[in-house]
């Protein structure tokens, strides 16, 4: 057992013996090499049954990895242009001032669209077509490209609906052919699970005194079930079942061996390894009221440090604590997947605290 096993071992077994998380999962590959996993825990905490490597966890926004991801290899493979119109392929999104909004828009989440339509709510988000029609015909808050705003669960749809009219396939599809079996990953990179896999998820939870009361905030742009997590939407069936590549299953296996996949050159080359890692927008994001600094696709710097200190690595984290990075100055890929939703990222940023330590002292 290498020294960072051993060390991110102890320390999320600790979390686990000391009742701070229930199921948690780390993997981390180095310059080609996996040289963490572990896991500690249970994956359903009424039954007992243990995570493992290979245990499917519903991570929320840690998907946006895997969709930014795919977006580039769409464009590696010539069916997209990062400054080409979102109209070429999908006439009627222009509706609104959207006439001007490409693909780069959507990838540094300037498009305009942040919020779902009203009329979509969490049942609704399983018909593709309805989510797809109603962001068509939305009005921007902002004119394409002109301010950033997290786009919560609009972006999955965005990039999936392009990449549908440009493919002719759905993102599930493009996920398994261009990732998953290429790299080895089947069943621990999922969206649209097949009904067969459901049993062998872990199955997630929550205690409501973590969390701040929800909001009734009028102005707020985001819906209360945009802004916070939830297990019980994690755990319904019918979603684990739909695409919704704004959210998505992993294991931190699956995550860590896909931006491995990006950093060895397997999914992008260099010349787009560095394009889609250097900084492609910077302002104050209009949801959060916080400072961003956007590469394509991906928030730039390490969670828990000012992006500047680390302005290659590039990645997502989930709420509820989950989070999944790509750093191509140390060539590591990062991720951490976990059954405890939770509205800090506390436990993600001690692991990945512990590995730059390391980090630091063996580079």
């Amino acid at each position: 057992m290498s020294d960072i096993q051993e060390q991110i071992q102890h320390r999320i077994d600790t979390l686990v013996d000391t009742g701070a998380e229930s199921g948690v999962q780390v993997a981390v590959y180095q310059d080609g090499a996996l040289i963490v996993d572990a896991v500690a825990g249970t994956a359903d905490s009424a039954t007992g049954r243990p995570v493992t490597s290979g245990t499917p966890i519903f991570g929320f926004s840690t998907a946006k990895n895997v969709t930014a991801t795919l977006a580039h290899v769409l464009v590696a493979r010539g069916f997209l242009d990062y400054d080409s119109l979102i109209t070429d392929l999908w006439p009627e999104f222009g509706l609104h001032g959207k006439a001007t909004a490409t693909l780069r828009h959507v990838l540094t989440h300037t498009v305009g669209l942040p919020a779902m339509p009203r009329e979509i709510t969490p049942d609704q988000l399983p018909d593709w077509y309805r989510v797809c029609e109603s962001l068509a015909a939305a009005e921007p808050r902002w004119r394409p490209g002109a301010a950033t705003g997290y786009h919560s669960y609009t972006f999955g749809y965005l990039v999936g609906e392009l990449a549908r009219r440009a493919t002719g396939r759905p993102m599930r599809e493009l996920l398994r052919d261009w990732i998953t079996v290429p790299l080895g990953i089947e069943g621990q990179l999922y969206f649209a699970a097949p009904t067969e896999a459901l049993p062998g998820f872990a199955r997630l939870e929550q205690k409501a005194q973590q969390w701040p009361p929800d909001s009734d905030d009028a102005e707020a742009i985001l819906a209360p079930w945009e802004r916070r997590p939830s297990a019980d939407f994690g755990n319904n069936s019918q979603i684990l079942r739909a695409d919704i590549p704004s959210v998505g299953i992993a294991t931190a296996h699956g995550l860590a061996a896909m931006y491995n996949g990006v950093l060895q050159g397997k999914l992008v080359n260099s010349a787009r390894l560095a394009e889609l890692s250097a900084l492609a927008f910077e302002g104050v994001d209009q949801i959060f009221g916080s400072p961003v600094r956007m590469a394509l696709g991906f928030p730039l710097g390490r969670i828990g440090t000012r992006a500047e200190e680390n302005s290659a690595a590039f990645g997502w984290p989930g709420g509820g604590g989950s989070y999944a990075y790509a750093d191509p100055e140390r060539g590591v890929a990062f991720a951490l997947t976990k059954t405890r939703l939770v509205p800090t990222f506390d436990t993600a940023l001690s692991v990945t605290t512990l590995l730059a330590d390391y980090l630091s002292g063996t580079r």
